[in-house]
Parts: structure tokens; C-alpha cells; sequence
């Protein structure tokens, strides 16, 4: 057998309560495990311990499997009557029995040895205060993210100097276009009727520049974007439309006019503030240019956005009054962390237990581009972005190389990082602010709406980018935060599009199986670069998404009711073709 393929802990994603009742155990092995039983039961079923009684357990078949690149993903839930859980692996290859315990591999005859103390693997106690729990709201909505600047000039009447005339071309992170709250109010009716539930707003509170990321002052609407009154107005009409609000927190740094920073370059060490941030040569502290000389950290090397230090309890405790502030002022349902791998464990742990007294089910978000199993015990983010799938889905189509099990592997990859939990509420995309649209990348419609389909039809939570329901285009940062080109929202190109873009949406709504958590490769085209994979949800029931990513047409097998499709007549799935239909 292949003992380095195995794999398995009581932590971390591998064992761990769903809830009160149920406990998920999971385990990796190679490719040579054909078979896996799980031998469980209380820990004290045969006794208390140190008695001479023997444990057995209840012996049960593990069947649910996903396939990863080298190892083979084995998942089963229990449910421990007692809240205690103690259990071993029976593995299976063609040839050998091994059975797997805490402190490694026996056989049969070892396992059955008189007087052998066996080290299982141990649940003690499935304590209700530890569970990780996320809010169930955010499973069924469907986001769209604003960079406020550039969606909509709602009081063009404003006379401001630094405002430029709103267009619809390229765009640097100089200008400003006048974008503000009170755009976006007006705009809800039409985010409504697309079928949006949720608005994600990169920031709003006072700083420089047009992207609102090197905070001024924390507790103050821009007043480009609007004040109080605004932010509340838009927050009530958005409720009442059934749409939520998240809002981007920049806590990781500042900006240079920050009142803190400020009295820190007045007063150097001697400053109230001094420890608020991260200086390590104080006779340099007034230096301007990039920080890779070490003077005080900053985000990236940028001298203008100073690192806060959230190891600081002052700063812990003001970041904590600043986000109840705004949930008691604004009434906001989420809050999205950004540079969400940068702030301390210990800052997160406080502000998630300060804010989950406030509001229970408000959602807490990390912006982490990379494996976040860290964060995501249940006592930080409830979730985080998903770019690791973003940048999977795009990888594949970019690479044409790629087979379909590379894609499975992927998407797999993406679903046995985390807890069931945050699986079921992961923020997934496909673009954002950061990165270059996703029309751009390809440039072509039929890959565009199949990328779509893949975030429409799996776990986790969709969103959208402003302009991405009319495939807008736009480059690398800054590039992408183009001006909305509302002018052109009613051309019959753009109502195809957005037609489109609603029967998704309306999928995702309307069909359980699409936001389920269960999902499987079945794996019956031979052509490589067809993908195909079936979503179930409780009841059983089955849609099958169909993505021909190949050169060549496809003879689609079966029947079914077809959801969504492009490309497909007659029974062929050609090039680039996407078909969603219920099974």
C-alpha cells in the first residue's frame, strides 16, 4: 500500500462537527485504496478506560469519494449519540488490509493482539460553542460588486473640481468620475430586476484617492460618495428590495492622512499612537519613497498606505467600536476584510466575537487568494474569496493542454480545503477590481458564458462584477474599473446579453441542486476536454452541466430538460457549447 498517501487528523478540515448532532470525518489515501471502512462508536462503550474490555466500534463503508490529482478525497458523516466519537480506518487495496490509526498502520493479526493498546482516532466531545457556523442567508445570494467612483453619478448636480466628464473608455487611478451612493440607490430597481441579493461595495469611508483604499478617517462617509444619510437611505431601500450589503474594511493599513499617522510623523516615538503601527527606524520616519528600505511596513512597498499593527490592543479595540458603528449607523449585513491575510489571528478572533454579539448572521469575509484553511476554524472569517477556482476555471481555459480530470481535480481541490460550512458560503468569482475582466481574457462569448456556468452551478456564493452581465471589458488594475456605460445598457446587444445573465441568476434562485454542496465527475465522454459534472441536492435530484471545451462537436448522451444552452442543437454540443439540464 501507498502509506504516504495517507492521510487524516481530528483538526483542521479533516474531522470536525457540522453541528450539534453530525460529525464530518475525512481522509486521504492514494490511488491504490480501492475500499474504506470506518470501525467507530463512543469511547466509552466498552467501559471506562483502563478496564480490560475491548473495543470494537461499528464498522461502515465509506462510499463518497472525490478524485484529487495524487490522493483520493474519502468523506463520510457520522452521528455520534453521545457527542463523543472514537474510530480507526479499515483500507482496502486489491491485495492488502491495513487498518489506520492515530500513530500509524496494522494488520489484522496486530489489531487483534491481546493486550495491544490501540491509539484510535478521537473526537472527546462535539461541544456546541465550537461548532463553526456561518450565516445561512448567504448560500442563496447572488452578489455584484461596485467600485462606486465608476457605476453611477447619482447627483450630477454636485459641482466638484476633480471630477471629470464620465466615459466609457480606458481609465488610470487618477481621475475621478463622480460615482456616489446615491448613483447606486438609483440603481436598485435595475440591480433588482436582474435578480441581485446582495452588493458588494469596495470602500466608502473618507480617504484620497478615487479606490478609497488608504483610509482618511474610518468613521466618516466620502463625502464624494455621500454622508450618513445616504449610506442609511441606501441601505433601508436595498432591504426592502431584499437586497443585502457588504462593505469593504481596510484595516491591514491606512493612509498617509490618517489622524494617527499624522501625529506619529509630527511626534515620532513620542506619540499616543507610536505603537498603533509598525516602525522600525524612527529617524527615517518622514522619508517619502517605497518602504523596501525597512524604515516602517506599509501595504506592498507603498509609503502612503502605512501597515496598522493589529497585534495592538488599542487598535483592536478601535477597529471593534469602528465596525459596531457602522452596523448600528448603516445596518450592513456583511463586511469584507481586505488584505484579510495580514491582519492578526488575534485581532480577527476579538472582532469576530464582538460583531457576532451585535449581529449573529453578519457575514465576515477574508480577501485571502490562496489556501485560508487557517482563517476558517470558525472563530475568524466565516469565509473567503475564491480565487483559487477563479484562477483554476481560467487556467484551464486558457491552457488547452489541460484535460477535463485536471479541471475535476481542480474544482475538487477547491471543495476539500474547508469546512462544509464555509464551502457553503464561500464568496465565489470570476473578476473583481483586482484583476482583468473576464471578458477580456478571451474575448470570446461562448467561453465567457461557460466560465459563468461554472460559478452559477457551484457551492458557494456567485458574484458578479459591475458590467459583467453585458460582458464589459477592461484590463489589468486599473483598467478594470471602468466607467458603467449606462448609456449603452439598452442596445439590443446588451439586452441579449443581460437577458442571459437574468435566466442564470434566475437558475441559481430557483434550483436547489444549483446551490447545493454535492456534486460528482461522472466521467462518460471520452472526448479529454469535455467537462461534465452532476450536482445533486438533498432530495436527489440531478442537473448536469455539459461544457465542451474542445475543438470538436460532442454527441450529448441521455436526456433531459434543458436549463441553459448555448451552442447545442439537435443533440451536438459544439465548440465552446454550454449545456445545463436537469436529469
Amino acid at each position: 500500500m501507498e502509506f504516504a498517501g495517507v492521510y487524516h487528523k481530528t483538526s483542521e478540515q479533516m474531522s470536525y462537527p457540522l453541528d450539534e448532532e453530525r460529525l464530518v470525518i475525512n481522509l486521504k489515501t492514494g490511488y491504490d485504496v480501492k475500499r474504506v471502512f470506518i470501525h467507530h462508536g463512543d469511547p466509552f462503550e466498552a467501559g471506562i478506560l483502563g478496564g480490560n474490555e475491548k473495543w470494537t466500534g461499528k464498522r461502515e463503508e465509506i462510499v463518497y469519494k472525490k478524485r484529487l490529482p495524487h490522493q483520493l478525497w474519502w468523506t463520510t458523516t457520522l452521528i455520534p449519540p453521545y457527542k463523543r466519537c472514537k474510530y480507526y480506518f479499515e483500507l482496502q487495496t486489491e491485495k492488502e488490509v491495513w487498518y489506520f490509526f492515530e500513530d500509524g498502520f496494522l494488520t489484522e493479526e496486530q489489531i487483534n493482539m491481546d493486550g495491544r493498546m490501540l491509539q484510535c482516532f478521537t473526537v472527546p466531545w462535539m461541544n456546541p460553542a465550537d461548532v463553526n457556523r456561518t450565516p445561512e442567508w448567504v448560500n442563496s445570494t447572488v452578489w455584484y460588486q461596485i467600485f462606486p467612483d465608476r457605476f453611477c453619478n447619482g447627483t450630477p448636480e454636485k459641482k466638484d473640481a476633480d471630477i471629470v466628464p464620465w466615459q466609457t473608455g480606458k481609465v488610470t487611478n487618477k481621475e475621478k468620475y463622480g460615482g456616489d451612493l446615491e448613483g447606486i440607490r438609483r440603481k436598485l430597481p435595475y440591480l433588482q430586476n436582474l435578480g441581485i441579493t446582495g452588493i458588494y461595495l469596495n470602500p466608502i469611508m473618507e480617504a484620497e484617492t478615487n479606490h478609497k483604499y488608504d483610509t482618511t478617517d474610518y468613521t466618516k462617509i466620502d463625502p464624494s460618495f455621500g454622508d450618513d444619510g445616504t449610506m442609511r437611505r441606501l441601505v433601508s431601500e436595498a432591504h426592502d428590495r431584499g437586497i443585502r450589503i457588504m462593505v469593504d474594511a481596510v484595516f491591514n493599513h491606512c493612509g498617509r492622512k490618517f489622524a494617527p499617522w499624522l501625529d506619529v510623523q509630527e511626534k515620532g516615538r513620542a506619540s499616543t499612537y507610536a505603537e498603533w503601527f509598525m516602525v522600525q527606524d524612527w529617524s527615517e520616519i518622514r522619508k517619502t519613497g517605497d518602504t523596501r528600505d525597512g524604515r516602517f511596513y506599509s501595504f506592498a512597498f507603498a509609503d502612503w498606505m502605512p501597515k496598522l499593527n493589529t497585534n495592538n490592543e488599542e487598535v483592536i479595540q478601535y477597529f471593534c467600536r469602528v465596525c459596531e458603528d457602522w452596523i448600528r449607523k448603516y445596518d450592513i449585513d456583511g463586511i469584507r476584510f481586505d488584505v484579510g491575510n495580514e491582519v492578526s489571528h488575534r485581532f480577527l478572533k476579538r472582532m469576530r466575537e464582538h460583531l457576532k454579539k451585535i449581529k449573529p448572521d453578519i457575514y465576515l469575509l477574508g480577501e485571502i487568494w490562496h489556501d485560508a484553511s487557517q482563517w476558517l476554524a470558525g472563530d475568524e472569517y466565516d469565509s473567503v474569496m475564491n480565487y483559487p477556482l477563479m484562477s483554476g476555471i481560467h487556467d484551464f481555459f486558457l491552457d488547452q493542454t489541460m484535460r477535463k480530470e485536471e479541471f475535476e481535480y481542480m474544482v475538487n481541490r477547491c471543495y476539500t480545503m474547508y469546512m462544509q460550512q464555509n464551502n457553503n458560503v464561500l464568496f465565489n468569482l470570476l473578476d473583481s477590481h483586482d484583476t482583468e475582466r473576464l471578458m477580456n481574457r478571451f474575448h470570446d462569448l461562448d467561453k465567457f458564458y461557460q466560465q459563468l456556468a461554472v460559478l452559477f452551478t457551484l457551492p458557494g456564493s456567485p458574484c458578479i462584477y459591475y458590467g459583467t452581465e453585458i460582458a464589459m471589458e477592461g484590463g489589468f488594475d486599473p483598467d478594470c474599473r471602468r466607467c458603467m456605460p449606462w448609456d449603452k445598457i439598452g442596445t439590443e446587444e446588451n439586452r441579449e446579453r443581460i437577458g442571459q445573465m437574468k435566466k442564470l441568476i434566475r437558475l441559481r434562485k430557483e434550483e436547489e441542486t444549483f446551490r447545493s454542496l454535492h456534486f460528482h465527475f461522472p466521467g462518460n465522454y471520452e472526448n479529454s476536454r469535455c467537462v461534465e459534472y452532476i450536482k445533486l441536492d438533498e432530495a436527489e435530484r440531478k442537473t448536469e452541466v455539459l461544457l465542451n471545451c474542445s475543438e470538436e462537436p460532442v454527441e450529448v448522451k441521455g436526456t433531459g430538460e434543458v436549463l441553459f444552452a448555448r451552442n447545442y442543437l439537435n443533440g451536438i454540443l459544439e465548440k465552446n457549447g454550454t449545456l445545463i439540464r436537469r436529469i
